[in-house]
């Protein structure tokens, strides 16, 4: 008798042993698979990119910034592609080489050319809103200007999104004000200063900067909508944002991943 339950014991702890090698084994095929169809997703996205960078020459400084950007664009996503080991890094990459395409849809732009096809929103890039009306402020003893068209005064372009946690809405600005947070991965005590002076009252930024300051879009509407429920009304903080340029992904996967190094002098906010 103990001979036979000693085999059962045998006979259903090598059912479980089985079992859990059977599953582990389709696991590590789903995830091996699930990384390969990102991988092979992102570099579609990022030949594209590299594509366009290669093939077009920026005729002004607005164009040949913006195509600069998206060269780095490129350079970060083909980095990241090639070191990615999971599906997530992977999705990073194409993040990287989608923001990269916006910045090539706004050389285009500033060229006279078609911009061409509707693109992926970037992550946080509604929530963020768009530059609606020209805007020169000064700041810190400097004008600042933003938007919706590019100049010569206004030769840097953003596509919206998030940087360091915070919305940065898409538009054409005077100077790159955002790419000290994006360097250093934090924002300055003037950054929420600056963002109220550039961005009161704009039709296409429906947040204020407070919301900014707490990070607009990464979960700060849905507590400010529990908020209003509770509190019986409240005001309109004008639903996502109001910007969309063209489509879907870009800013926040981390905002482009490249290395921005360099001095950017009078940044100090």
């Amino acid at each position: 008798m103990n001979g036979v339950l000693l085999v059962l014991i045998l006979v259903v702890v090598a059912a479980i042993g089985f079992a859990v090698y059977a599953s582990s084994k389709a696991s590590n095929k789903r995830t091996a698979a699930s990384l390969a169809d990102a991988k092979a997703d992102a570099r579609r996205v990022i030949e594209r990119l590299g594509g366009q960078v290669f093939a077009l020459s920026g005729s002004d400084d607005a164009s040949k910034q913006a195509l600069a950007d998206a060269s780095e664009r490129y350079t970060a996503a083909s980095s990241q592609i090639d070191q990615a080991t999971t599906a997530r890094q992977a999705e990073l990459a194409k993040e990287s080489a989608m923001e990269g395409l916006y910045y090539v849809r706004a050389a285009r732009t500033a060229m006279g050319m078609d911009p061409g096809p509707e693109l992926e929103s970037l992550s946080g890039q509604r929530t963020a809103g768009t530059v609606t009306e020209d805007r020169r402020v000064t700041f810190e003893g400097r004008e600042i200007e933003a938007s919706p068209s590019p100049s010569q005064r206004t030769p840097n372009y953003y596509p919206g999104g998030r940087v360091a946690g915070r919305p940065v809405p898409a538009g054409w600005y005077s100077e790159p004000w955002w790419k000290p947070a994006l360097v250093a991965g934090a924002w300055g005590l003037g950054s929420a200063l600056l963002f109220s002076t550039m961005f009161s009252g704009m039709a296409g930024v429906g947040y204020d900067a407070q919301a900014f300051e707490n990070g607009y879009g990464d979960g700060f509407q849905d507590g400010l909508d529990q908020g209003q429920l509770e509190d019986g009304g409240g005001g309109d903080w004008g639903g996502d944002g109001g910007g969309d340029w063209s489509g879907d992904t870009g800013g926040g996967w981390d905002s482009g991943g490249g290395d921005w190094g360099g001095d950017f002098g009078g940044f100090d906010f």
